[in-house]
């Protein structure tokens, strides 16, 4: 009974607080890892995969690529004369550092305007959405984490203009992002079954 009780008093210390902080996994290049210890990842993730048709592992490893997995994660600062801080590089925040134009049509798109960059379960359906469109627009499968990515950072004008080919740095990033997907993908699928069991954590804290 001691366990249980842990639990609810845990769900509804949570609920009482205006906000749970979440802290960046503790070994972000193990998918189960990250499943494991943020439970709530793997359903809104799960939920992703059913909406959009997006298999998880590829935006979980342009998530991490983007934010480190980080609520609050921004972009570098821009400088004004090269040495007084003037504002950030771009208006990208959150986990999928989504910018502000592309949060809004997503939200807009979604009916979701509730949604927050630093909330992961909107992240991720962001991405989701992103991964999504960019197939229709572009006609990149949803499994191809390289072009998927090139994408995501060049938008989807810029990858039909092929401005990634004059970023030969990015063309090395998002080889790392699809060797990481596919370690991702084999990783989730030694796991799965296992998380998929997690009933008791959705009895206590939800979907």
């Amino acid at each position: 009974m001691t366990f249980f009780k842990t639990l609810i008093t845990s769900a509804l210390a949570c609920l009482t607080l205006s906000s749970c902080a979440t802290s960046p996994p503790k070994n972000p290049e193990n998918l189960c890892e990250i499943f494991r210890e943020h439970r709530s990842w793997y359903f809104a993730a799960k939920d992703m995969r059913e909406r959009w048709g997006v298999p998880i592992h590829v935006p979980m490893s342009m998530m991490y690529q983007e934010s480190s997995f980080k609520a609050g994660a921004l972009p570098p600062r821009d400088y004004l004369l090269g040495f007084i801080p003037w504002g950030r590089v771009s208006t990208a925040y959150g986990y999928s550092q989504a910018k502000t134009m592309t949060w809004e049509d997503y939200t807009r798109e979604t009916d979701n305007s509730g949604a927050d960059r630093d909330d992961f379960e909107d992240a991720i359906d962001f991405m989701g959405w992103f991964i999504f469109k960019t197939q229709k627009i572009n006609k990149v499968s949803k499994w191809d984490a390289y072009n998927q990515y090139l994408n995501y950072h060049e938008g989807w004008g810029g990858f039909k203009r092929k401005t990634y080919k004059k970023k030969a740095w990015l063309s090395q990033v998002a080889r790392k992002v699809d060797s990481r997907a596919k370690r991702y993908s084999s990783q989730l699928k030694s796991c799965e079954e296992e998380l998929n069991h997690g009933w008791l954590w959705r009895l206590f804290f939800g979907d």
